[in-house]
Protein backbone atom coordinates (compact mmCIF):
# COMPACT_ATOMS: atom_id res chain seq x y z
CA UNK A 1 0.00 0.00 0.00
CA UNK A 2 1.32 3.44 -0.84
CA UNK A 3 2.27 5.53 2.20
CA UNK A 4 0.26 8.69 2.79
CA UNK A 5 3.17 10.44 4.55
CA UNK A 6 4.71 12.05 1.43
CA UNK A 7 1.27 13.27 0.40
CA UNK A 8 0.66 14.76 3.84
CA UNK A 9 4.09 16.44 3.83
CA UNK A 10 3.40 17.89 0.39
CA UNK A 11 0.00 19.21 1.49
CA UNK A 12 1.51 20.71 4.68
CA UNK A 13 4.37 22.38 2.76
CA UNK A 14 2.00 23.80 0.19
CA UNK A 15 -0.24 25.23 2.89
CA UNK A 16 2.72 26.79 4.71
CA UNK A 17 4.08 28.35 1.50
CA UNK A 18 0.80 30.16 0.88
CA UNK A 19 0.53 32.03 4.18
CA UNK A 20 -2.58 33.86 5.24
CA UNK A 21 -0.74 37.19 4.77
CA UNK A 22 -0.23 36.69 1.04
CA UNK A 23 -2.49 38.63 -1.27
CA UNK A 24 -4.51 36.74 -3.93
CA UNK A 25 -2.42 38.45 -6.67
CA UNK A 26 0.86 37.29 -5.12
CA UNK A 27 -0.43 33.73 -4.83
CA UNK A 28 -1.63 33.81 -8.45
CA UNK A 29 1.75 35.09 -9.73
CA UNK A 30 3.63 32.40 -7.82
CA UNK A 31 1.41 29.62 -9.20
CA UNK A 32 1.71 30.92 -12.77
CA UNK A 33 5.51 31.10 -12.51
CA UNK A 34 5.86 27.47 -11.41
CA UNK A 35 7.41 25.04 -13.94
CA UNK A 36 4.90 22.61 -15.48
CA UNK A 37 5.00 19.11 -14.04
CA UNK A 38 7.02 16.64 -16.12
CA UNK A 39 4.95 14.02 -17.93
CA UNK A 40 4.79 10.83 -15.81
CA UNK A 41 7.11 8.00 -16.85
CA UNK A 42 4.20 5.59 -17.40
CA UNK A 43 2.56 7.97 -19.87
CA UNK A 44 5.85 8.45 -21.70
CA UNK A 45 6.39 4.69 -21.99
CA UNK A 46 2.90 4.17 -23.33
CA UNK A 47 3.28 6.90 -25.96
CA UNK A 48 6.81 6.02 -27.17
CA UNK A 49 6.94 4.09 -30.44
CA UNK A 50 10.63 4.14 -31.31
CA UNK A 51 12.23 0.90 -29.93
CA UNK A 52 15.56 2.53 -29.06
CA UNK A 53 13.93 5.48 -27.28
CA UNK A 54 11.55 3.07 -25.52
CA UNK A 55 14.52 1.00 -24.31
CA UNK A 56 16.39 4.07 -23.04
CA UNK A 57 13.27 5.44 -21.35
CA UNK A 58 12.59 2.17 -19.52
CA UNK A 59 16.27 1.86 -18.60
CA UNK A 60 16.22 5.38 -17.16
CA UNK A 61 13.27 4.35 -14.96
CA UNK A 62 14.62 0.91 -14.07
CA UNK A 63 14.43 1.76 -10.33
CA UNK A 64 11.19 3.70 -10.49
CA UNK A 65 8.76 1.62 -8.43
CA UNK A 66 5.77 3.07 -10.27
CA UNK A 67 7.22 1.60 -13.48
CA UNK A 68 8.69 -1.73 -12.41
CA UNK A 69 5.72 -2.63 -10.20
CA UNK A 70 3.27 -1.83 -13.00
CA UNK A 71 2.52 -5.13 -14.76
CA UNK A 72 0.99 -3.50 -17.83
CA UNK A 73 3.94 -1.13 -18.41
CA UNK A 74 6.37 -4.01 -18.07
CA UNK A 75 4.48 -6.36 -20.42
CA UNK A 76 3.67 -3.66 -22.96
CA UNK A 77 7.29 -2.53 -23.19
CA UNK A 78 8.64 -6.08 -23.66
CA UNK A 79 5.89 -6.90 -26.17
CA UNK A 80 6.74 -3.90 -28.34
CA UNK A 81 10.47 -4.57 -28.17
CA UNK A 82 9.81 -8.19 -29.17
CA UNK A 83 7.67 -6.96 -32.07
CA UNK A 84 10.65 -4.88 -33.19
CA UNK A 85 12.87 -7.98 -32.72
CA UNK A 86 15.13 -6.10 -30.32
CA UNK A 87 15.86 -9.13 -28.15
CA UNK A 88 19.14 -7.57 -27.06
CA UNK A 89 17.19 -4.73 -25.44
CA UNK A 90 14.83 -7.20 -23.75
CA UNK A 91 17.73 -9.20 -22.30
CA UNK A 92 19.44 -6.05 -21.05
CA UNK A 93 16.30 -4.77 -19.28
CA UNK A 94 15.18 -8.06 -17.75
CA UNK A 95 18.64 -9.14 -16.59
CA UNK A 96 19.01 -5.80 -14.84
CA UNK A 97 15.63 -6.23 -13.15
CA UNK A 98 16.87 -9.43 -11.49
CA UNK A 99 19.52 -7.43 -9.58
CA UNK A 100 16.95 -5.14 -7.93
CA UNK A 101 15.58 -5.82 -4.42
CA UNK A 102 12.38 -7.06 -6.09
CA UNK A 103 14.47 -9.88 -7.59
CA UNK A 104 14.30 -11.65 -4.22
CA UNK A 105 10.53 -12.06 -4.62
CA UNK A 106 9.43 -15.21 -6.41
CA UNK A 107 6.42 -13.46 -7.94
CA UNK A 108 8.70 -10.87 -9.52
CA UNK A 109 11.00 -13.54 -11.00
CA UNK A 110 7.96 -15.44 -12.29
CA UNK A 111 6.97 -12.29 -14.17
CA UNK A 112 10.43 -12.14 -15.77
CA UNK A 113 10.21 -15.82 -16.74
CA UNK A 114 6.82 -15.26 -18.38
CA UNK A 115 8.01 -12.11 -20.16
CA UNK A 116 10.96 -13.99 -21.62
CA UNK A 117 8.46 -16.63 -22.73
CA UNK A 118 6.18 -14.09 -24.43
CA UNK A 119 9.20 -12.71 -26.27
CA UNK A 120 10.03 -16.22 -27.52
CA UNK A 121 13.26 -16.29 -25.49
CA UNK A 122 12.70 -19.74 -23.99
CA UNK A 123 16.31 -20.47 -22.99
CA UNK A 124 16.50 -17.17 -21.09
CA UNK A 125 13.26 -18.06 -19.28
CA UNK A 126 14.50 -21.51 -18.21
CA UNK A 127 17.92 -20.12 -17.24
CA UNK A 128 16.18 -17.52 -15.07
CA UNK A 129 14.43 -20.31 -13.17
CA UNK A 130 17.64 -22.34 -12.82
CA UNK A 131 19.57 -19.31 -11.50
CA UNK A 132 17.00 -18.03 -8.98
CA UNK A 133 19.25 -18.89 -6.01
CA UNK A 134 21.82 -16.43 -7.38
CA UNK A 135 19.36 -13.55 -6.75
CA UNK A 136 18.55 -14.80 -3.24
CA UNK A 137 15.10 -15.88 -4.41
CA UNK A 138 13.42 -19.02 -3.06
CA UNK A 139 12.32 -21.49 -5.71
CA UNK A 140 8.92 -23.26 -5.38
CA UNK A 141 6.55 -25.19 -7.62
CA UNK A 142 5.04 -21.84 -8.71
CA UNK A 143 8.19 -20.71 -10.49
CA UNK A 144 8.69 -24.27 -11.75
CA UNK A 145 5.24 -24.14 -13.33
CA UNK A 146 6.03 -20.79 -14.95
CA UNK A 147 9.19 -22.19 -16.57
CA UNK A 148 7.34 -25.37 -17.56
CA UNK A 149 4.56 -23.37 -19.20
CA UNK A 150 7.05 -21.34 -21.23
CA UNK A 151 8.87 -24.52 -22.27
CA UNK A 152 5.66 -26.29 -23.36
CA UNK A 153 4.85 -23.43 -25.72
CA UNK A 154 7.79 -24.61 -27.87
CA UNK A 155 6.17 -28.05 -28.39
CA UNK A 156 9.69 -29.50 -28.06
CA UNK A 157 8.82 -32.89 -26.60
CA UNK A 158 12.41 -33.91 -25.81
CA UNK A 159 13.13 -30.63 -24.00
CA UNK A 160 9.93 -30.98 -21.98
CA UNK A 161 10.80 -34.58 -21.03
CA UNK A 162 14.32 -33.58 -19.98
CA UNK A 163 13.00 -30.70 -17.85
CA UNK A 164 10.48 -32.95 -16.10
CA UNK A 165 12.95 -35.74 -15.46
CA UNK A 166 15.83 -33.60 -14.18
CA UNK A 167 14.58 -30.37 -12.61
CA UNK A 168 12.09 -31.51 -9.91
CA UNK A 169 14.66 -33.83 -8.32
CA UNK A 170 17.49 -31.30 -8.67
CA UNK A 171 15.61 -28.54 -6.85
CA UNK A 172 13.39 -30.72 -4.63
CA UNK A 173 10.19 -29.58 -6.40
CA UNK A 174 6.98 -31.53 -5.86
CA UNK A 175 4.60 -31.21 -8.81
CA UNK A 176 1.02 -30.06 -8.17
CA UNK A 177 -2.22 -30.17 -10.15
CA UNK A 178 -1.22 -27.01 -12.04
CA UNK A 179 1.94 -28.76 -13.24
CA UNK A 180 -0.12 -31.73 -14.42
CA UNK A 181 -2.59 -29.51 -16.27
CA UNK A 182 0.23 -27.63 -18.04
CA UNK A 183 1.75 -30.93 -19.22
CA UNK A 184 -1.60 -32.38 -20.33
CA UNK A 185 -2.52 -29.22 -22.23
CA UNK A 186 0.85 -29.28 -24.01
CA UNK A 187 0.51 -32.94 -25.01
CA UNK A 188 -3.04 -32.32 -26.25
CA UNK A 189 -1.76 -29.39 -28.31
CA UNK A 190 0.84 -31.72 -29.83
CA UNK A 191 -1.92 -34.31 -30.53
CA UNK A 192 -0.29 -36.99 -28.38
CA UNK A 193 -3.54 -37.65 -26.56
CA UNK A 194 -2.78 -41.13 -25.24
CA UNK A 195 0.33 -39.77 -23.53
CA UNK A 196 -1.72 -36.88 -22.10
CA UNK A 197 -4.23 -39.36 -20.66
CA UNK A 198 -1.42 -41.48 -19.17
CA UNK A 199 -0.02 -38.39 -17.43
CA UNK A 200 -3.35 -37.97 -15.64
CA UNK A 201 -3.38 -41.64 -14.59
CA UNK A 202 0.25 -41.59 -13.39
CA UNK A 203 -0.21 -38.37 -11.42
CA UNK A 204 -3.34 -39.71 -9.78
CA UNK A 205 -1.34 -42.72 -8.57
CA UNK A 206 1.12 -40.28 -7.02
CA UNK A 207 -1.70 -38.57 -5.11
CA UNK A 208 -2.44 -35.65 -7.42
CA UNK A 209 -6.17 -35.73 -8.00
CA UNK A 210 -7.36 -34.50 -11.44
CA UNK A 211 -9.60 -31.42 -11.32
CA UNK A 212 -12.24 -30.10 -13.72
CA UNK A 213 -9.55 -28.37 -15.81
CA UNK A 214 -7.76 -31.70 -16.32
CA UNK A 215 -10.90 -33.47 -17.50
CA UNK A 216 -12.13 -30.57 -19.62
CA UNK A 217 -8.79 -30.29 -21.43
CA UNK A 218 -8.78 -34.01 -22.25
CA UNK A 219 -12.47 -34.15 -23.20
CA UNK A 220 -12.04 -31.22 -25.58
CA UNK A 221 -8.93 -32.72 -27.20
CA UNK A 222 -10.50 -36.14 -27.77
CA UNK A 223 -13.64 -34.52 -29.23
CA UNK A 224 -11.53 -32.45 -31.64
CA UNK A 225 -9.79 -35.62 -32.79
CA UNK A 226 -13.10 -37.45 -33.42
CA UNK A 227 -12.58 -39.82 -30.50
CA UNK A 228 -15.90 -38.97 -28.92
CA UNK A 229 -16.28 -42.33 -27.18
CA UNK A 230 -13.23 -41.56 -25.01
CA UNK A 231 -14.51 -38.04 -24.31
CA UNK A 232 -17.85 -39.41 -23.18
CA UNK A 233 -16.03 -41.98 -21.03
CA UNK A 234 -13.94 -39.25 -19.43
CA UNK A 235 -17.13 -37.26 -18.72
CA UNK A 236 -18.63 -40.27 -16.92
CA UNK A 237 -15.38 -40.93 -15.04
CA UNK A 238 -15.21 -37.29 -13.93
CA UNK A 239 -18.75 -37.37 -12.49
CA UNK A 240 -18.18 -40.81 -10.93
CA UNK A 241 -15.15 -39.48 -9.05
CA UNK A 242 -17.11 -36.51 -7.72
CA UNK A 243 -15.58 -33.86 -9.98
CA UNK A 244 -18.52 -31.90 -11.37
CA UNK A 245 -18.36 -30.33 -14.87
CA UNK A 246 -18.32 -26.54 -15.01
CA UNK A 247 -19.42 -24.02 -17.64
CA UNK A 248 -16.35 -24.65 -19.83
CA UNK A 249 -16.89 -28.42 -19.75
CA UNK A 250 -20.52 -28.04 -20.83
CA UNK A 251 -19.55 -25.62 -23.62
CA UNK A 252 -17.02 -28.16 -24.91
CA UNK A 253 -19.73 -30.83 -25.03
CA UNK A 254 -22.21 -28.49 -26.74
CA UNK A 255 -19.55 -27.50 -29.29
CA UNK A 256 -19.07 -31.17 -30.14
CA UNK A 257 -22.82 -31.78 -30.54
CA UNK A 258 -23.13 -28.75 -32.83
CA UNK A 259 -20.17 -29.96 -34.90
CA UNK A 260 -21.83 -33.34 -35.49
CA UNK A 261 -25.17 -31.65 -36.33
CA UNK A 262 -27.03 -32.75 -33.18
CA UNK A 263 -28.65 -29.40 -32.46
CA UNK A 264 -31.54 -30.72 -30.35
CA UNK A 265 -29.15 -32.64 -28.09
CA UNK A 266 -27.05 -29.47 -27.75
CA UNK A 267 -30.15 -27.58 -26.64
CA UNK A 268 -30.99 -30.34 -24.14
CA UNK A 269 -27.51 -30.06 -22.62
CA UNK A 270 -28.02 -26.30 -22.24
CA UNK A 271 -31.34 -26.93 -20.46
CA UNK A 272 -29.61 -29.48 -18.22
CA UNK A 273 -27.08 -26.84 -17.25
CA UNK A 274 -29.84 -24.54 -16.07
CA UNK A 275 -31.51 -27.32 -14.08
CA UNK A 276 -28.34 -28.07 -12.11
CA UNK A 277 -27.59 -24.40 -11.45
CA UNK A 278 -24.95 -23.60 -14.10
CA UNK A 279 -25.94 -20.50 -16.07
CA UNK A 280 -25.21 -20.64 -19.82
CA UNK A 281 -23.09 -17.75 -21.10
CA UNK A 282 -22.86 -15.98 -24.46
CA UNK A 283 -20.68 -18.81 -25.82
CA UNK A 284 -23.33 -21.38 -24.93
CA UNK A 285 -26.15 -19.42 -26.56
CA UNK A 286 -24.07 -18.71 -29.65
CA UNK A 287 -23.29 -22.41 -30.11
CA UNK A 288 -26.93 -23.51 -29.74
CA UNK A 289 -28.14 -20.76 -32.12
CA UNK A 290 -25.50 -21.88 -34.60
CA UNK A 291 -26.59 -25.50 -34.23
CA UNK A 292 -30.24 -24.77 -34.98
CA UNK A 293 -29.26 -22.46 -37.83
CA UNK A 294 -27.09 -25.11 -39.46
CA UNK A 295 -29.90 -27.66 -39.17
CA UNK A 296 -32.45 -25.28 -40.71
CA UNK A 297 -34.51 -24.78 -37.54
CA UNK A 298 -34.67 -20.99 -37.84
CA UNK A 299 -37.60 -20.60 -35.46
CA UNK A 300 -35.69 -22.45 -32.72
CA UNK A 301 -32.64 -20.25 -33.34
CA UNK A 302 -34.86 -17.20 -32.87
CA UNK A 303 -36.30 -18.63 -29.64
CA UNK A 304 -32.84 -19.21 -28.20
CA UNK A 305 -31.88 -15.67 -29.24
CA UNK A 306 -34.95 -14.33 -27.39
CA UNK A 307 -34.12 -16.48 -24.34
CA UNK A 308 -30.69 -14.86 -24.29
CA UNK A 309 -32.31 -11.46 -23.73
CA UNK A 310 -34.71 -12.94 -21.18
CA UNK A 311 -31.76 -14.09 -19.08
CA UNK A 312 -30.33 -10.57 -19.00
CA UNK A 313 -27.55 -11.09 -21.54
CA UNK A 314 -26.87 -8.79 -24.45
CA UNK A 315 -25.75 -10.25 -27.78
CA UNK A 316 -22.08 -9.82 -28.63
CA UNK A 317 -20.61 -9.59 -32.12
CA UNK A 318 -20.33 -13.38 -32.47
CA UNK A 319 -24.01 -13.87 -31.66
CA UNK A 320 -24.96 -11.13 -34.12
CA UNK A 321 -22.79 -12.83 -36.75
CA UNK A 322 -24.38 -16.23 -36.13
CA UNK A 323 -27.96 -14.96 -35.98
CA UNK A 324 -27.69 -12.75 -39.09
CA UNK A 325 -26.12 -15.62 -41.02
CA UNK A 326 -29.06 -17.85 -39.98
CA UNK A 327 -31.63 -15.21 -40.98
CA UNK A 328 -30.02 -14.73 -44.39
CA UNK A 329 -29.95 -18.49 -44.89
CA UNK A 330 -33.67 -18.58 -44.07
CA UNK A 331 -34.49 -15.68 -46.38
CA UNK A 332 -35.50 -13.27 -43.58
CA UNK A 333 -33.55 -10.31 -44.92
CA UNK A 334 -35.65 -7.57 -43.25
CA UNK A 335 -34.81 -8.77 -39.74
CA UNK A 336 -31.24 -9.52 -40.82
CA UNK A 337 -30.93 -5.91 -42.05
CA UNK A 338 -32.25 -4.49 -38.77
CA UNK A 339 -29.86 -6.60 -36.71
CA UNK A 340 -26.91 -5.86 -39.01
CA UNK A 341 -27.54 -2.12 -38.79
CA UNK A 342 -27.77 -2.32 -34.99
CA UNK A 343 -24.56 -4.35 -34.87
CA UNK A 344 -22.59 -1.98 -37.11
CA UNK A 345 -23.75 1.08 -35.19
CA UNK A 346 -22.01 -0.49 -32.17
CA UNK A 347 -18.82 -0.64 -34.28
CA UNK A 348 -19.14 -4.42 -34.54
CA UNK A 349 -18.78 -5.71 -38.08
CA UNK A 350 -19.74 -9.02 -39.64
CA UNK A 351 -17.47 -11.02 -41.91
CA UNK A 352 -17.41 -10.15 -45.61
CA UNK A 353 -19.30 -13.27 -46.73
CA UNK A 354 -22.28 -12.57 -44.46
CA UNK A 355 -22.45 -8.91 -45.53
CA UNK A 356 -22.29 -10.00 -49.17
CA UNK A 357 -25.14 -12.51 -48.64
CA UNK A 358 -27.26 -9.85 -46.93
CA UNK A 359 -26.63 -7.28 -49.67
CA UNK A 360 -27.49 -9.82 -52.36
CA UNK A 361 -30.74 -10.73 -50.60
CA UNK A 362 -31.80 -7.11 -50.06
CA UNK A 363 -31.09 -6.28 -53.70
CA UNK A 364 -33.10 -9.24 -54.98
CA UNK A 365 -35.99 -8.13 -52.77
CA UNK A 366 -35.84 -4.66 -54.31
CA UNK A 367 -34.61 -3.07 -51.09
CA UNK A 368 -31.69 -1.20 -52.64
CA UNK A 369 -31.86 1.68 -50.13
CA UNK A 370 -31.33 -0.72 -47.24
CA UNK A 371 -28.44 -2.36 -49.07
CA UNK A 372 -26.82 1.05 -49.64
CA UNK A 373 -27.21 1.84 -45.92
CA UNK A 374 -25.28 -1.34 -45.03
CA UNK A 375 -22.49 -0.39 -47.46
CA UNK A 376 -22.35 3.13 -45.98
CA UNK A 377 -21.96 1.68 -42.48
CA UNK A 378 -19.36 -0.80 -43.72
CA UNK A 379 -17.32 2.11 -45.10
CA UNK A 380 -17.01 3.52 -41.57
CA UNK A 381 -15.31 0.41 -40.18
CA UNK A 382 -12.10 1.02 -38.23
CA UNK A 383 -9.74 -0.48 -39.19
CA UNK A 384 -11.38 -0.26 -42.61
CA UNK A 385 -12.32 -3.10 -44.91
CA UNK A 386 -9.82 -3.43 -47.73
CA UNK A 387 -10.48 -1.48 -50.94
CA UNK A 388 -10.99 -4.82 -52.70
CA UNK A 389 -13.69 -5.86 -50.22
CA UNK A 390 -15.49 -2.51 -50.47
CA UNK A 391 -15.35 -2.65 -54.27
CA UNK A 392 -17.05 -6.07 -54.13
CA UNK A 393 -19.92 -4.53 -52.12
CA UNK A 394 -20.21 -1.60 -54.58
CA UNK A 395 -20.11 -3.81 -57.66
CA UNK A 396 -22.86 -6.00 -56.23
CA UNK A 397 -25.16 -3.00 -55.88
CA UNK A 398 -24.31 -1.56 -59.29
CA UNK A 399 -24.84 -4.85 -61.08
CA UNK A 400 -28.15 -4.94 -62.96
Amino acid sequence: MLSLRPIRRFCYSAAAAISSTDSPAAVSNRVLNQKPLEEPALAKLKAERDPEKLFNLFKANARNRLVIENRFAFEDTISRLAGARRFDYIEHLLEHQKTLPQGRREGFIIRIIMLYGKAGMTKHAVDTFNDMHMYGCKRTVKSFNAALKVLTETCDLEAIKAFLSEVPEKFDIILDIFSVNIIIKAFCKMSILDKAYLVMIQMERLGIRPDVVTYTTLISAFYKNDRWEISNGLWNLMVLKGCLPNLSTFNVRIQHLVNIRQSWQANEVMLLMERIGISPDEVTYNLVIKGFGQAGYLEMARRVYSALHGKGYKPNVKIYQTMIHCLCKGGEFDLAYTMCKDCMKKSWFLNVDTIHTLLDGLKKNGQLDKAKMIVTLAQRRMPPFSSKQLSIFDSLLSRS
